[in-house]
């Protein structure tokens, strides 16, 4: 006579065979989810707890994304089985943060888009990250240096441009979430980033771009043009009294000098 256990093993072994056979290819997102959940309690079989995972967060990719409190919600599911979710979490962030750390990331705003949306799509509050980069467009650091509401004077420029004197970064990219999914800047989300590129502009720091991830989409500030006219507001506020040949020269540098390749929205 099979005992359950014996059915339990035999079964997340077809299992691991087929993901060693084909990978992912055939499975349903249960299976997955059971796959991961095993990880953490190898004897004991999750298939009814994947299904409910499943059933409460509607899809793979929100069981994925939910904090381990919300999983734990599940009856049979416990901090030893959310191991393998947790792990295969911070392992994809691993992976994508030190793919761009490898490269340079003047190319486009996607590249930002593709190392940060993992981590940032389903945070519940606003997160104001800044990337630091040398003069090569090298990363240098990322830091999340403000979190709630980045609307309401929540970001403070002079903050953020102490921390890239502290950093000596030459450049910054910006990039902050919309937790409702939409990615379309607000006023105050225009407002902070024409701020912040007249503190950058004061400093010799240049922004780069200043990105909004929403629900598989991002704006990108520089993608829509909207970086290289707060330059030139901010210039118009400088030249005053210059005369026009010298006013000329400095916008065919502020438009011409740009080597971040801007990137659409997605």
């Amino acid at each position: 006579m099979t005992s359950s256990k014996d059915s339990t093993g035999g079964h997340r072994k077809r299992l691991r065979e087929r993901f060693l056979k084909g990978e992912l290819d055939g499975f349903a997102d249960y299976e997955v989810i059971e796959l991961l959940l095993s990880l953490g309690t190898p004897r004991k079989d999750v298939k009814p707890q994947a299904k409910e995972a499943l059933k409460r967060f509607k899809t793979l990719r929100g069981v994925l994304s939910a904090r381990p409190e919300e999983l734990q919600q599940i009856n049979g599911i416990g901090p030893h089985s959310v191991f393998g979710i947790l792990l295969v979490q911070a392992v994809a962030r691993e992976f994508l943060k030190e793919r761009i750390l490898d490269k340079h990331v003047y190319q486009s705003a996607q590249e930002i888009f593709d190392y940060l949306y993992h981590s940032m799509r389903d945070l519940k509050n606003e997160v104001f990250k800044v990337i630091y980069l040398t003069g090569n467009n090298q990363i240098i650091d990322t830091v999340d240096l403000f979190e709630g509401t980045v609307t309401g004077g929540a970001v403070v420029p002079r903050q953020v441009m102490e921390s890239a004197l502290e950093k000596h970064a030459a450049s910054l990219i910006f990039v902050h979430n919309h937790p409702s999914g939409d990615c379309e800047p607000s006023k105050s989300d225009k407002e902070l980033t024409r701020d912040l590129v007249f503190a950058g502009s004061v400093l010799g720091i240049k922004v780069l771009d200043h990105i909004i991830i929403g629900n598989d989409k991002y704006y990108s500030f520089a993608g829509e043009g909207l970086l290289v006219q707060y330059e030139l507001d901010y210039l118009g506020l400088r030249m005053k009294g210059v005369s026009e040949a010298k006013r000329k020269f400095y916008q065919a540098n502020v438009t011409g000098e740009d080597k971040w390749k801007q990137g659409s929205t997605k």
